[in-house]
């Protein structure tokens, strides 16, 4: 019996290091974003410049994405997780010194490169460390993590500000404090035997359902966030009462994840992701017409993006339960790399929606993307059915 709990403790201690690492991947977004964005503006810098810096962010994800499970085979993924952390804090301190302008677009880079690593290793580790039985729950608890990140990097510059060292420094000791259970648990860490056969290209094909519920969610979430007030502004609420929308539908984010996780481990995963994105369609449907800044409105926000972003936990769970070793490693490459150009393509589409139809094209992009999602994953589910029966 005694000889059992070193294990426990083990897998306690390599799932913790994970959960960290991705805590710090959405505290490094939300509070990088906004901030660096305020220290150029008050630098003189206009806003197409300061847009087209931020995308590089993007870029370094796409970019250094595919060459990670061949970096996590061959260094590990506990020096590789330490290296990033390591990475980012340093970027993050060095933007605040570097003068020069062109200098932030290598910075912008190096710190995106260190964000995409903590976010694939972490997405692999999770995913080889937790147990088959409880895959669905432990992904869960990882992107509730994730969702508290999000929330903790607005609530850091709420509380220290954005202009001077404070809140360079304080995005800096999280990066180092996550650091601790990486360290402990680095010896735990999950080890690519050998390298995948398949490319990430392969794998998408190969996982539809899951990759593709990627970048679905990073589209959809990404244009939320960044048009849900101004829809709001648009539609006659006032500046706060626009925030508050935003902050109830994130809120959604942080309560269903766990509990959808759990369900995925009943269910068939990809009847659980068509069953996310079904009540998204009708959420994003519904939205126009509902009484703007009533309960209804509210209530539906919270609902339609807390199940929504379901589609990133469940969708992870299905990669875990798809695939192993290298082939996992690369999966989870690919699943961050549809992530990243979700996060592109939301508010682009998103945008071009509402000046097209004006307000109400928010929740139709919204909705018409879902609805592509929805069409993909029901093909496949038929015709798996149909291949089941043949003789």
């Amino acid at each position: 019996m005694h000889a059992d709990l070193p294990v426990e403790r083990t897998n306690i201690a390599s799932l913790a290091a994970a959960i960290a690492a991705i805590s710090v991947v959405g505290l490094g977004l939300a509070l990088s974003i906004p901030l660096l964005a305020f220290e150029l503006d008050a630098r003189g810098i206009s806003s197409t410049w300061i847009g087209l810096n931020t995308a590089i962010g993007g870029i370094a994800t796409i970019v250094t994405a595919p060459f990670l499970p061949d970096l996590v085979r061959r260094f590990g993924a506990g020096p590789m997780m330490m290296g990033a952390v390591a990475l980012g804090a340093t970027s993050l301190i060095a933007f605040k010194v570097t003068d020069a302008f062109v200098l932030w677009f290598p910075l912008r880079f190096l710190f995106g490169a260190s964000l995409c690593v903590l976010f694939v290793v972490s997405e692999f580790w999770i995913n080889a460390a937790a147990p088959a039985n409880r895959r669905g729950l432990v992904i869960g608890i990882y992107a509730t993590t994730l969702a508290f990140g999000f929330a903790g990097g607005p609530a850091i510059l709420s509380l220290v500000g954005t202009s001077g060292w404070a809140p360079y420094l304080v995005g800096a000791t999280f990066f180092v404090l996550a650091s601790i259970p990486v360290m402990i648990g680095a010896s735990q860490a999950p080890v690519i035997e050998k390298e995948s056969s398949r490319g990430v290209l392969s794998l998408m094909r190969l996982a539809p359902a899951a990759t593709l519920a990627a970048f679905v969610f990073g589209a959809v979430e990404t244009g939320l966030v960044n048009f849900l007030p101004l829809y709001g502004l648009r539609r006659g609420l006032g500046e706060g009462e626009a925030a508050l929308l935003l902050t109830i539908a994130e809120l959604g984010n942080v309560a269903f994840q766990i509990p959808l996780g759990l369900i995925s481990d009943r269910m068939d995963r990809r009847k659980v992701l068509l069953a996310c994105a079904l009540v998204g369609f009708g959420g994003a449907a519904l939205i126009p017409f509902l009484a703007i800044g009533s309960v209804a409105l509210m209530a539906t926000m919270f609902t339609m993006t807390g199940i929504v972003c379901g589609m990133y936990t469940v969708g992870l769970a299905l990669l875990g339960e798809r695939f192993h070793g290298g082939a996992l490693a690369t999966a989870n490459a690919a699943f961050v790399m549809l992530y990243s150009i979700g996060l592109i393509a939301g508010p682009v589409t998103v945008g071009a929606g509402m000046g097209v139809m004006g307000p109400d094209g928010f929740a139709f992009t919204l909705a018409a993307m879902l609805a592509f999602y929805v069409l993909v994953v029901a093909i496949q589910l038929v015709r798996d059915r149909s291949t089941a029966r043949l003789p």
